[in-house]
């Protein structure tokens, strides 16, 4: 029997930023879908003593998405590590991590690196999926480093908020009406036009056209990972031009007496947008702008969804 070959891939990144900086948003997995375009969420599923279990979403294409489980856990030393619990085909195991070395002038080198087997050694597929580690991996460093050199920005220009509304009715009644998007153009008034395709069961793309309550008219395509009757999540991988990122989800918590039902929104201002909100708009104005705009927006969505959830609950 011929012994099993592991494969290795390394990308580093040096970054103007403290390693305590650094090392946070590595770890902070659940901010990562505001910060990197692939990724779309990340769900802890269990934590304890050896880690976190966690299932990543990431689009692969306009029209796919991958999802994956890994478990995750910080050595002693401060390494973020992580093993593919179960690795998918064609590997047999997938691991890798981040090591975060201090430079004497401030600045953090990171290391990241995956190791992995196949079910079957193959040079050409070795060598794809390695070139694939690599190019995914220097993208995720990109983030890291742009995320780390201007955290303090960021502050100033993400916004982040979440509504919530009781529900006198079913979880199932209130999660249906709002993943069934494709009816959104009959049922809410501020879609104008919607289009969408679910080729994988609960994860939905779609382009919508929406009109706000200031009236102007925006386009968007966004992406969905729908648990149901637990939480619908999304992120538009092509936002309007007044934001870099917009992401968020509707959660769904059973009470005694109904449910409540939250509507989130992480948005990041993009500057050179801003005077498309107004002549001599600055950032605390657009914030002051999002919050009232995309709350008038999912809140209008909450009222509609409590209202046929109680009138099916005969409320």
């Amino acid at each position: 029997m011929s012994a099993v070959k592991t494969h290795r891939v390394e990308e580093k990144a040096l970054i103007a930023a403290p390693v305590d900086v650094v090392r946070q948003i590595v770890v902070d997995v659940e901010a990562w879908p505001q910060l990197h375009g692939p990724a779309v969420h990340a769900e802890i599923l269990e934590s304890g003593a050896d880690g976190e279990l966690i299932q990543h979403w990431s689009v692969v294409d306009d029209h796919t998405v991958r999802t994956w489980v890994s478990r995750r856990r910080v050595t002693g030393s401060g390494d973020v590590l992580f093993t593919h619990e179960p690795a998918n085909a064609p590997f047999a195991t997938v691991s890798g991590g981040f090591r975060f070395e201090e430079q004497p002038d401030g600045t953090t080198l990171v290391r990241m690196h995956h190791e992995f087997t196949l079910l079957e050694e193959d040079e050409g597929v070795a060598s794809e999926r390695a070139e694939s580690m690599q190019r995914g991996s220097q993208a995720h460093l990109n983030t890291l480093k742009n995320a780390a050199e201007n955290a303090d920005e960021l502050k100033r220009l993400i916004i982040s908020f979440e509504d919530p509304l009781f529900v006198a009715g079913s979880v199932e009644d209130a999660y249906r009406y709002l993943y069934e998007a494709d009816k959104w153009p009959e049922r809410i008034p501020h879609v104008i036009r919607l289009e969408l395709e679910e080729n994988t069961p609960n994860i939905q793309f779609f382009d919508m056209d929406t009109r706000s309550s200031d009236g102007s008219e925006h386009t968007t395509r966004s992406v969905r990972i729908c648990l149901p009757n637990h939480k619908i999540v999304y992120k538009q991988t092509r936002p309007p031009k007044t934001l870099d990122a917009h992401t968020g989800h509707w959660l769904f918590t059973r009470t005694p007496e109904g449910v409540v039902v939250s509507a989130r929104h992480t948005a990041t201002i993009r500057p050179e947008g801003l005077h498309l909100l107004g002549e001599g708009m600055t950032v605390d104005g657009a914030r002051k702008y999002l919050r009232r705009i995309l709350s008038a927006n999912s809140m209008g969505n909450l009222r509609l969804s409590k209202e046929y959830a109680e009138q099916l609950a005969g409320h």
